[in-house]
């Protein structure tokens, strides 16, 4: 099998060590069949068995285990004293640590420059670099751990890791292979063999990433499916629900210790924790509002400040905000940094979501171990889901909306026939007074029922009302639906109401509140019968309505409705926007009635 014998044989002849045997050629040929037949065969055998540990390495593992497994196969087969591993990271144009055999990556730089090292030159030129005395080269600077650990050779090799698509950049790197050895002579052979692993270390890095692809798509599709499933249900899609749903499916393929769902404000000037995953037993408090500008990671995230400087505590792009170590990223907030400590997150990912090019929510993803970078697959699921829950959103306001519908829908029905009724009577000039109040209804209602249609894509702007009167303009419609739906011996009292009641908000978000509680409360009056009353007051800087009805509330039922939980819509729509307008609502039982406060900052007037 050895290839041209002859001439070997005429190269082994002018050895010196050779040139004084005495012996021919067919001496030269029983010599090259022995080595072949017994040392060729075993060191083969022993190279590719060491090659095969290194490729059935287990994909599934973590990249920095799959590097440590890989340096130790090396370390054991070439005799060395340990190995390691680094990879060129583009953010930060350093070499990042990746692992080592045996491990120290807690006393290693986690970061080295580029520039004036031997890692960085077999990064730049792709070549294997041989250092036979670590104490002499110039380039070697740590000269006083090589003699700690009693290290003074070194053999660096470099990693490639091919890219899978134009979007990505190929993955390079150095496994650097120290020995004991001062003055190490390295043989050709010992550098092809670790070259040799360097490529089969690369082979499985590339399987890793065709299982995290699949793995990927795969997750793909049940967030669609989850969303889809959704689609069918009673209560519709709703996005704290469907991002409680996705989180955990997302959990497994990129190792989260914890993630968080935030809505931003219009302004952009706070934003307010939607969801938290794990959603039982977590630290996230669900309904709370944060002010971005105590937040600098979440302004970085908004676009509303710029990055300055580039530091290895943060990796920021276009599409997300990577806080590398949370405890020293001058992005952190000293109370966001007390919580990252007292719950042991080493690492925070920020990806912004937009609905219509406008900003609507912010994503936040907590992993325990310190990660300084993700996958580009990684990020690709990462923003795909927020695509999906993006579209998730959008159907959302469409479900919001035509369950909303419902009140002035009914009211408007019902005020057209009077009308119509009325105008038909020969005798209608007497009505006169009657035919403007209905005109007058119909037009705020079917302008309501326009604002809702618009409400899918915007709320138009804050305005300053009168909390009072714009719940007895509700009342007003609720008690045309109930002469609509035939609800029978329901008693209605209104009052006593503040005078100038002045809360900001949207008002079509108020008019939602009102109409959800309001139609709720009418349900929940007995067959029998009983009383539904309104009434509005000021206390300690509150606007406050008050509605009550004849029927007693379950514990479970307010627990629910505090939470906007439940099978219908109505619940989970107004506590959604009673958090949005800053307020709060109270449920209390007394006898056989149930009373629903609802709670608004009172406007600030001048003068």
């Amino acid at each position: 099998m050895l290839i041209d014998k002859d001439n070997l044989i005429r190269s082994i002849r002018r050895e010196s060590w050779a040139q004084g045997v005495s012996a021919e050629k067919e001496f030269w040929l029983s010599l090259m069949d022995w080595v072949e037949e017994h040392v060729l065969y075993s060191y083969l055998a022993h190279v590719i068995g060491q090659v095969d540990e290194i490729v059935v390495i287990d994909p599934d593992l973590p990249e920095r285990r799959i590097f440590e497994q890989a340096s130790r196969f090396m370390v054991e087969f070439l005799g060395a004293h340990h190995a390691s591993v680094r990879l060129y990271e583009p953010q930060t144009e350093k070499m990042l640590s990746f692992g080592s055999h045996p491990s120290e990556e807690e006393t290693r730089e986690k970061f080295i420059p580029l520039e004036g090292n031997i890692a960085g030159q077999v990064v730049k030129t792709l070549e294997p670099v041989m250092v036979p005395n670590l104490l002499n080269d110039e380039r070697y600077r740590n000269k006083a751990a090589a003699r700690r650990k009693g290290v003074f050779s070194l053999m660096a090799i470099p990693l490639e890791i091919a890219r899978f698509s134009p979007h990505e950049r190929d993955t390079v790197g150095v496994i650097q292979i120290y020995f004991k050895d001062k003055d190490r002579t390295f043989s050709p052979l010992e550098i092809q063999v670790a070259t040799l692993m360097s490529k089969r270390l690369s082979f499985v890095l590339n399987r890793k990433k065709i299982h995290t692809m699949h793995k990927t798509n795969e997750k793909k599709d049940v967030i669609i499916k989850i969303i889809f499933r959704m689609l069918g249900t009673r209560g519709g899609v709703k996005l704290k629900e469907v991002f409680n749903r996705v989180i955990p499916e997302l959990a497994e393929v990129v190792n989260l210790q914890s993630s968080a769902l935030f809505s931003a404000s219009n302004d952009l000037d706070s934003v307010i924790l939607e969801a938290g995953y794990p959603e039982v037993g977590s630290y996230h408090s669900i309904g709370k509002r944060f002010a971005v500008s105590k937040e600098p990671a979440f302004e970085l995230a908004m676009g509303l400040r710029d990055y300055q400087g580039a530091s290895v505590h943060e990796v920021v792009t276009p599409s997300y905000i990577l806080v590398v170590d949370p405890q020293e990223s001058q992005y952190i907030s000293e109370g966001l940094k007390k919580v990252a400590q007292r719950h042991n997150i080493n690492s925070i990912l920020y990806v912004p979501l937009s609905v219509d090019g406008e900003l609507s929510h912010i994503i936040t993803f907590d992993a325990l171990d310190q990660r300084r970078y993700y996958r580009e697959d990684e990020i690709d699921l990462f923003l795909f889901l927020g695509r999906e829950l993006m579209k998730a959103q959008k159907m959302e306001r469409l479900d919001d909306a035509l369950h909303d519908f419902k009140n002035p829908a009914i009211a408007t029905a019902g005020f057209a026939r009077r009308l119509k009724k009325i105008l038909e009577d020969k005798n209608c000039e007497a009505c006169n007074g009657q035919i403007r109040n209905y005109v007058n209804i119909l037009f705020e209602e079917t302008s309501r029922l326009q604002e809702l249609a618009l409400s899918i894509y915007q709320v138009g702007s804050e305005q300053v009302v009168d909390l009072s009167e714009v719940l007895k303009r509700r009342f007003e419609i609720n008690k045309e639906a109930i002469r609509e739906q035939l609800k029978q011996n329901v008693r209605l009292k209104e009052g006593p109401f503040e005078q100038d009641l002045r809360v900001k908000c949207y008002p079509i978000h108020l008019e939602r509140v009102f109409d959800n509680l309001l139609n709720n409360a009418t349900k929940a009056i007995p067959l029998k019968g009983g009383v539904l009353c309104i009434r509005t007051y000021a206390a300690d800087g509150w606007a406050c309505a008050e509605i009550t009805n004849t029927g007693l509330i379950s514990d479970t039922d307010r627990a629910r409705l505090l939470k906007g939980q439940g099978e219908g819509r109505g619940l989970y729509i107004t506590n959604r926007i009673i958090r949005l307008l800053k307020g709060k609502i109270r449920v209390q039982g007394c006898k056989d009635k149930t009373t629903l406060i609802v709670k608004l900052p009172l406007a600030e007037t001048n003068g």
